[in-house]
C-alpha cells in the first residue's frame, strides 16, 4: 500500500480497500523505537497483548491488562506516524457484555490515539464486534487460535483440521459481517486460510496461515530473533539479533572486566581543550 510524499496516517478503510491487492504487511510492536523502525515499511502496527510474553516475560497472555495495553499503545503511537496502530483488548475487559467492550475500547483509543482495537473471537463475539462498530469504533477481528482462549483450546494448537474447518469458516464469516475491517486468521490449515481469504469481502491476516492471505502479521521479536530458544514453523527469522545481542554483551562485560573499556575517548578531561 502506498502513500503520498505527505506522510498521511494508514485509516481501517484503506485496509479494507485493500482486500485482495498487494498483500498487507503487520508487524507487532511494543516500544517507541521499534515503532519508528516498523513505522517505514508496515501497513499495521499491532499493539498484540503478546506483549505479556515476549516484555514481561508471563507465560501467556491472560495476565496482561488494560493499563499495560494503554501504556504500549501510547508509546507506539509516539513512534509511529503512517502505519495504522491496532491495540489488542486484553482478556477479561471486553468478553462479558458489548457493553464492557465499549467501555474498554473507547478507553483504550482515548488514551493512546490509536487508530482501532482487535479483539479475539468468532460468531460468540459478532454481537460485540456489531455493537462498537456501530459507535465508531473499528474492529480488527482474529479467529483460529486464539491465545487468550489457550486453556480451552488445549494449547497453541493448529484449529480448523478436518470437521472443525467448518466452525473456523463460520466464524470468520460472523466476525467480518458483523462489521470488522480485516479478520487475523492464526494457526490455520494452508486449505482453509484460503477457502476463508475467498469467501469473506474483507482483508484476512495470516500468521501461520496461508500466503493466500490478504496480508501477514508476525510478532517482531520473533522475526528479528531477539529470543534464541523459541522457533516457530511459521516464522521466517529475517535476523538473529538474540545472538548478537548476546555476543556484543559478552564483549562489553569481557573489556569492562580488563579494563578496556571505557578508553581515553570515552572519560572527560579536567579542563575543556
Amino acid at each position: 500500500m502506498s502513500v503520498s510524499a505527505a506522510v498521511r496516517r494508514i485509516t481501517p478503510p484503506d485496509i479494507s480497500a485493500a482486500k485482495g491487492g498487494q498483500p498487507l504487511v503487520c508487524l507487532t510492536a511494543y516500544t517507541t523505537p521499534v515503532a519508528r523502525l516498523a513505522d517505514a515499511a508496515c501497513d499495521v502496527i499491532l499493539v498484540g497483548d503478546s506483549l505479556g510474553m515476549v516484555v514481561y516475560g508471563l507465560p501467556s497472555t491472560l495476565g496482561v491488562t488494560t493499563e499495560m495495553m494503554i501504556a504500549h499503545g501510547q508509546a507506539v503511537m509516539r513512534g509511529a506516524a503512517r502505519a495504522l496502530v491496532v491495540v489488542d483488548l486484553p482478556f477479561g475487559s471486553y468478553e462479558e457484555s458489548p457493553a464492557q467492550a465499549f467501555a474498554t475500547a473507547a478507553r483504550v483509543l482515548a488514551e493512546t490515539g490509536a487508530g482501532a482495537v482487535k479483539l479475539e473471537g468468532g460468531a460468540h463475539m459478532a454481537e460485540t464486534i456489531r455493537f462498537l462498530t456501530a459507535r465508531g469504533i473499528p474492529v480488527m477481528g482474529h479467529v483460529g487460535l486464539t491465545p487468550q482462549a489457550v486453556n480451552a483450546l488445549g494449547g497453541y494448537k493448529v484449529q480448523g483440521r478436518g470437521a472443525d474447518a467448518a466452525r473456523i469458516a463460520a466464524d470468520a464469516a460472523a466476525v467480518a459481517a458483523a462489521g470488522a475491517f480485516a479478520v487475523v486468521l492464526e494457526k490455520l490449515p494452508d486449505s482453509l486460510a484460503r477457502r476463508i481469504t475467498a469467501e469473506i469481502a474483507v482483508p484476512t491476516i495470516g500468521i501461520g496461515a496461508s500466503a493466500a492471505c490478504d496480508g501477514q502479521i508476525l510478532v517482531i521479536d520473533d522475526m528479528l530473533g531477539l529470543f534464541t530458544d523459541f522457533r516457530p514453523r511459521f516464522v521466517r527469522r529475517y535476523a538473529e539479533l538474540g545472538t548478537a545481542a548476546a555476543e556484543a554483551i559478552a564483549a562489553y562485560a569481557a573489556d569492562v572486566r580488563d579494563r578496556r573499556f571505557p578508553g581515553p575517548e570515552h572519560v572527560f578531561a579536567d579542563e575543556v581543550r
